[in-house]
């Protein structure tokens, strides 16, 4: 969960609720399903992060909608499972490659929906070599994969 008043404590419940109950390895908080969204946001940056969701979710063939936010819940099995050495990603997209990994790795994903405010403190490190990055490390994944290195489809031990 974002520390600069992005994500709202009072979503916690309904982000965990998933894996306490068995029903999920990893939760997202997402903005792009019904009753998510975004507050305080211009067009802009509406486009990069819908456009950054789709971009992987279609490259990566992902099913979760929201694969750049960072309010999550992991079953600590389902984390531990992830093999933390071959991770290519800093930033962003790091997010998108841990979501992607668990996927592989047959992790039970589910998305709640949550509404994301503007940062109350701080400052974005949004750049364009951040958006590079993003772009490079998904292409990377995907081809990693087809070249039969990427991550193997092992079920994590309940």
């Amino acid at each position: 969960m974002d520390a600069d008043w992005s994500h709202d404590p009072a979503s916690l419940a309904a982000l965990v609720a998933p894996i306490t109950s068995a029903q999920a390895d990893l939760v997202i908080g997402s903005r792009y399903v019904a009753g998510g969204g975004v507050v305080d946001w211009g067009p802009a940056r509406r486009v990069i992060s819908r456009g950054g969701s789709l971009f992987a979710r279609t490259v990566l063939r992902l099913t979760p909608h929201d694969l750049t936010g960072g309010f999550k819940a992991w079953r600590g099995e389902t984390l531990r499972a992830i093999p933390f050495d071959g991770i290519h990603a800093g930033g962003y997209v790091f997010q998108i490659e841990m979501t992607f990994r668990a996927s592989r790795l047959g992790a039970r994903i589910r998305e709640v929906p949550i509404i994301f405010r503007d940062r109350r403190v701080g400052q974005s490190k949004m750049s364009r070599r951040i958006i590079g990055e993003a772009l490079i490390v998904v292409l990377q994944l995907r081809w990693d994969e087809l070249r039969g290195r990427g991550p193997h489809p092992v079920r994590p031990e309940a």
